[in-house]
């Protein structure tokens, strides 16, 4: 059976600071209540409400102004990697979000993984697009450009002509 509680902070999945949202009771019990992000709901936690409520919006205005300078900071990054590549320019490995956020962090825009929208590892060499999801909603980009290791890529090795077998050279 499901609890009405009223949310003290932001829970990813369930609400925002203020909301009065249902949940399972071991969750309850065993995460909310502990890490005092959430009071049970009741006439008196109504008041509470309506004041946690005004200081989200409050900080929700703030956060928003922070992540839109951030995201036009964003806009004219261009973050450069070299991968290892095979003779015919396909990558070994893939970059993924983690190795991103990584590569944002030592060019001085700290970020974290959950923050970036890649649907699927990046394969290929050339330039991306990568979409950033910031908070309050607020979206961004960066340009990510793939080089292969040393700037070129490493020359075709022919392989050697084929010997003829003792079959073929009996015929």
């Amino acid at each position: 059976m499901k609890q009405q509680i009223l949310l003290l902070d932001d829970v990813h999945g369930l609400g925002r600071s203020g909301d009065v949202v249902t949940a399972k009771p071991g969750f309850i019990r065993n995460f909310l209540l502990p890490k005092k992000r959430a009071v049970i709901a009741d006439k008196h936690t109504l008041k509470m409400q309506t004041k946690l409520r005004e200081e989200r919006e409050k900080k929700a205005a703030q956060d928003r102004k922070e992540a839109e300078t951030f995201a036009a900071k964003l806009k004219s990054v261009v973050i450069e990697t070299e991968v290892k590549v095979d003779p015919e320019g396909r990558m070994y490995g893939s970059v993924t979000a983690t190795e991103l956020a990584q590569m944002l962090k030592d060019s001085g825009h700290a970020l974290d993984k959950k923050n970036i929208v890649l649907p699927h590892a990046i394969k290929t060499l050339g330039t991306h697009s990568i979409a950033l999801r910031l908070r309050e909603g607020v979206e961004a980009k960066f340009t990510l450009e793939v080089k292969p290791e040393g700037g070129v890529l490493p020359e075709k090795v022919e392989a050697p002509p084929a010997e003829p077998s003792d079959e073929e050279v009996e015929a």
